[in-house]
């Protein structure tokens, strides 16, 4: 009997959902492709590999903003959608990111700690906007200004690195060298993770949200 309920129980779920968060899940499949591409990169070499895993940033960017307004114009907003949207872009902002700069050859011990607090921080922070988002609305049913950058702002880390792959500055060859400290490497295209993620936890930054 129990194991007859179970599929209903599957296909309940499913009608809770609406149609924004379809295209929520549309974001986090970006960023599971573009991991995969990264990976896919590594052992191919093949640079349009690592150019698909970087179009997915924007991709993912896409689905993140119309989800959005799609919950706007159908007045259709609920706290899984809030969560389903968190999740996604850990996924598609955060992890997809750094494993795009670890493929561009951020392999140093250094580096691996500004990408590992780039995606702390990511996750800090939208858990802080989730808990925050009833007093930034202010009684509106949309928020009125974001408290440090929107994690969806990795985007622009994504196109940094596309452009040097296209300059042919990746891998052994990627842009700034590296430099020692201690016993470890760290190239200084990592401080570009260590310095988003640091604009992203900040409470003194606020941007309005059109």
């Amino acid at each position: 009997m129990s194991s007859s309920k179970t599929p209903r129980k599957h296909f309940s779920m499913l009608r809770e959902f609406h149609l924004a968060d379809f295209f929520t899940l549309g974001n986090a499949a970006c960023g599971v492709a573009a991991v995969f591409l990264a990976m896919l990169y590594m052992h191919s070499q093949s640079l349009a590999h690592f150019y698909l895993a970087a179009a997915m940033a924007p991709a993912a960017f896409l689905f993140d903003v119309l989800d959005g307004r799609i919950a706007r114009w159908r007045q259709q907003h609920s706290s899984l959608g809030r969560e389903l949207d968190s999740l996604a872009d850990v996924i598609s902002f955060g992890v997809a990111p750094a494993a795009l700069g670890f493929a561009a050859g951020l392999t140093g011990g250094w580096d691996w700690v500004a990408m590992i607090y780039f995606v702390c921080c990511g996750v800090s922070r939208l858990a802080r906007y989730n808990v925050t988002a009833e007093t930034l609305s202010e009684g509106s049913d949309k928020v009125a200004y974001f408290e440090g950058t929107p994690i969806p702002t990795s985007v622009l880390i994504t196109g940094i690195l596309a452009w040097l792959a296209s300059n042919g500055q990746i891998g052994a060859t990627l842009f700034g060298g590296a430099w020692m400290i201690g016993p470890w490497e760290l190239h200084p295209v990592a401080l570009v993770f260590a310095l988003s993620g640091t604009l992203m936890i900040s409470k003194t930054l606020h941007i309005p949200k059109l």
